[in-house]
């Protein structure tokens, strides 16, 4: 039997495809999967921009401490972050950049990260303010003596 482009082949005298009752059930497998997968993925999502976060600001605390051995105390307030790819004014022995970056780095969630010096109980604190983008809200701290 040859078969011409255009026609609906048929068996038996049904045609061949999917009813819609097979469609049904394979969207409502898919929906099922995708309603137990995508949450996860989406906390993986989250979970991964706080370890980004932390290993940040280790990275920024490493710098910190550089900065320290170099001139012999951290950068102020004032100076901040900025400190440690730019050389502070009255700083002589600076020997930075200490970061990579041309630029002090952003948080994940695309916000600068606080600085503070003194810190509380501490000589510097370090915090990011998380996804809300607010202080107090959802974000992190790091301060010199929770290394």
């Amino acid at each position: 039997m040859r078969i011409r482009p255009g026609r609906i082949r048929r068996r038996k005298g049904r045609r061949v495809g999917f009813t819609l009752v097979e469609m049904l059930v394979v969207l409502a497998i898919i929906g099922m999967i995708v309603g137990l997968v995508g949450p996860r993925v989406l906390n993986y999502l989250s979970e991964s921009k706080v370890k980004t976060a932390q290993i940040q600001m280790e990275n920024i605390a490493s710098a910190l401490d550089l900065f320290y051995l170099d001139a012999g105390r951290y950068p102020t307030t004032e100076e901040g972050l900025t400190a440690l790819v730019q050389a502070p004014a009255g700083a002589e022995a600076w020997n930075g950049p200490y970061l990579k970056s041309a630029a002090t780095p952003k948080d994940p969630w695309g916000h600068d990260f606080l600085y503070r010096a003194p810190g509380r109980g501490a000589p510097y604190e370090i915090d990011s303010l998380g996804p809300d983008g607010k202080e107090g809200g959802a974000g992190l701290t790091r301060t010199a003596a929770n290394r």
